[in-house]
C-alpha cells in the first residue's frame, strides 16, 4: 500500500514542476511506477517460491507424522496383545513349575522313604540271618552230638547253644513244635545226660528217649534251613524290587527336573519378553504423544501460513492493480496534455485551482484505496492551501514512504533467512 501511496505522490509532485522540468519528471515517475510493478511481481515470485517450500515441508511432515502415528497406534495394539499373551503364559508357567516342583519333591520323598525302608529291611534281614545261622549251627551241633553219643564238654556247649536258640526264636519255635515236642526239648535242655545210657551196650549206646529228641532237633534244623533259604530268596526279591523302584523313581525325578528346567528357562524368556514389551509400550506411547502434539502444532502453523500467504497475495495484487491504474493514467492522452501545457501557479490562478482540485481528488481516491490517514489529510491541505506548501509536504511524505518501503524489504529478507 505504501508503494501505491508513493506512486500517487510522485504523480502529484510531477504535476507541479516548472515548465523547464515538465517532461523529465513525468518520465521518471512512469519509470518509477514500472519499476514498482516489476518489484512487486518479483516479490510475488520470491514469496511464492518460499511459500511452496514451506507448503512442501508442511505436506511432507504431515504425511510422515500421520504415518508414524498410525504405525505407532498399530504397534501399541500389537504390544498390548503381546503383553496380555505373555502375562497369561507367565502365569501358566508359574503354575506348571509349582506342580513340577511338588511332583519332583514327592518322587524324591518316595525314593528316600523306599531307601530308608530297604536299609531297615536289610538290617533286619542281616540280623535274622545271623541269628538263624547261629541257630542252624546249634541244631547241627546238637544233632551231631546226639548221633555220635558225645558227652562231656560237647554236651555242655550244645546245651548252651540250644538254650540261646530257644530264647532267640521262642515265638517261631512255639509255632513250629507241638506242646509235647516243646516239653521234650525243654526237658532235654534241663538234663541232656538223661538221654544217654550210663553204660552203653553194643546194641544201644543212648537212652530210648534220645531218639525222640534227635528227631525233633533234626526237624527243627530242616525248618530253620528252609526258612533261611526262603528268607534269602525274599531278600533278593526285595532288593530287586527296590532297585526297580529306585530306577523308576530316579527316572521320574530326572524327567521332572529336566522338564522343570525347561519350564524355568521358558518362564525366564517369557518374563524378559514381557518386560521388554512393557518398556516398548511406554516408549511408543511417549513417542506417539510427541508426534500427535507435533502434528497438531504443524497443522495449526501451516494453516496460518496458508492464510497469511493468501492475504499477502491479495494485498500485493491490489497494489499491482493500483500502480497499474496509476501508470494507465500517466500514460493517457489526458495526462500527456496536462503535463505538456505551460502553466504558472501565480499567473493562472484559475488553472491552479482546477489542478489543485484534480490533485486533491487523486490524493483522496488513493487515500481511500490504501486506507491512509496521512494522504487523506494531505488531500485536504491540497484543497485548501497553496500548492507550494503542499509540494513540500508531498516531497517529505515521498521520502518517508520510500524509507519505510526499504525498511520493509530488509525486514522481509531477514524473516526469510530466519
Amino acid at each position: 500500500m505504501k508503494v501505491v501511496a508513493c506512486a500517487s505522490l510522485c504523480v502529484l509532485t510531477s504535476a507541479s514542476v516548472s515548465d523547464e522540468q515538465k517532461n523529465r519528471p513525468v518520465t521518471k515517475v512512469i519509470n518509477l511506477l514500472k519499476d514498482m510493478v516489476k518489484q512487486l511481481e518479483k516479490e510475488a515470485e520470491e514469496d511464492e517460491e518460499v511459500y511452496n517450500k514451506v507448503a512442501c515441508w508442511c505436506k511432507t511432515n504431515d504425511k510422515e507424522k500421520t504415518t508414524s502415528i498410525s504405525d505407532a497406534e498399530q504397534h501399541i495394539d500389537r504390544l498390548i496383545s503381546t503383553i496380555e499373551e505373555k502375562t497369561a503364559t507367565s502365569s501358566r508357567l508359574n503354575t506348571e513349575i509349582k506342580n513340577l516342583e511338588v511332583e519332583v519333591e514327592k518322587n524324591q520323598k518316595a525314593l528316600d522313604q523306599a531307601t530308608a525302608n530297604r536299609k531297615k529291611e536289610l538290617a533286619e534281614f542281616n540280623e535274622d540271618e545271623k541269628d538263624t545261622l547261629q541257630s542252624i549251627s546249634a541244631l547241627k551241633s546238637a544233632v551231631t552230638v546226639l548221633s555220635k553219643h558225645n558227652g562231656g564238654a560237647a554236651l555242655l556247649d550244645m546245651q548252651a547253644a540250644l538254650r540261646s536258640t530257644m530264647h532267640t526264636h521262642s515265638a517261631k519255635i512255639g509255632d513250629m513244635l507241638s506242646t509235647k515236642e516243646l516239653k521234650t526239648v525243654q526237658s532235654f535242655l534241663q538234663s541232656p545226660e538223661d538221654y544217654f545210657d550210663a553204660e552203653p551196650t553194643f546194641k544201644q549206646s543212648y537212652a530210648p528217649q534220645s531218639g525222640e529228641i534227635f528227631g525233633i532237633l533234626k526237624n527243627m534244623l530242616s525248618t530253620f534251613e528252609a526258612d533261611l533259604s526262603q528268607a534269602q530268596k525274599d531278600e533278593m526279591q526285595s532288593q530287586s524290587a527296590y532297585e526297580d523302584l529306585k530306577a523308576a523313581k530316579e527316572d521320574e525325578i530326572k524327567q521332572g527336573q529336566d522338564h522343570l528346567e525347561e519350564k524355568q528357562e521358558e518362564l525366564a524368556n517369557t518374563d524378559e519378553s514381557l518386560a521388554q514389551a512393557k518398556e516398548d509400550l511406554e516408549d511408543t506411547r511417549t513417542s506417539l504423544a510427541a508426534d500427535q502434539a507435533f502434528l497438531a502444532n504443524l497443522k495449526e502453523k501451516c494453516q496460518l501460513t496458508d492464510q497469511e500467504y493468501e492475504q499477502r497475495t491479495k494485498t500485493r495484487q491490489e497494489e499491482i492493480s493500483a500502480v497499474s491504474e496509476a501508470l494507465s493514467f500517466l500514460t493517457s492522452d489526458e495526462a500527456h496534455d496536462l503535463f505538456s501545457r505551460t502553466f504558472n501557479f501565480v499567473q493562472m490562478a484559475s488553472t491552479e485551482d482546477a489542478r489543485r482540485s484534480k490533485a486533491a481528488k487523486i490524493l483522496a481516491e488513493t487515500a481511500h484505496k490504501v486506507s491512509s490517514a496521512e494522504l487523506a489529510t494531505l488531500a485536504g491541505q491540497v484543497q485548501r492551501d497553496a500548492f507550494v506548501k503542499v509540494k513540500k509536504a508531498i516531497d517529505d511524505m515521498i521520502a518517508k514512504l520510500l524509507q519505510d518501503k526499504e525498511d520493509e524489504i530488509k525486514q522481509k529478507d531477514f524473516c526469510i533467512e530466519e
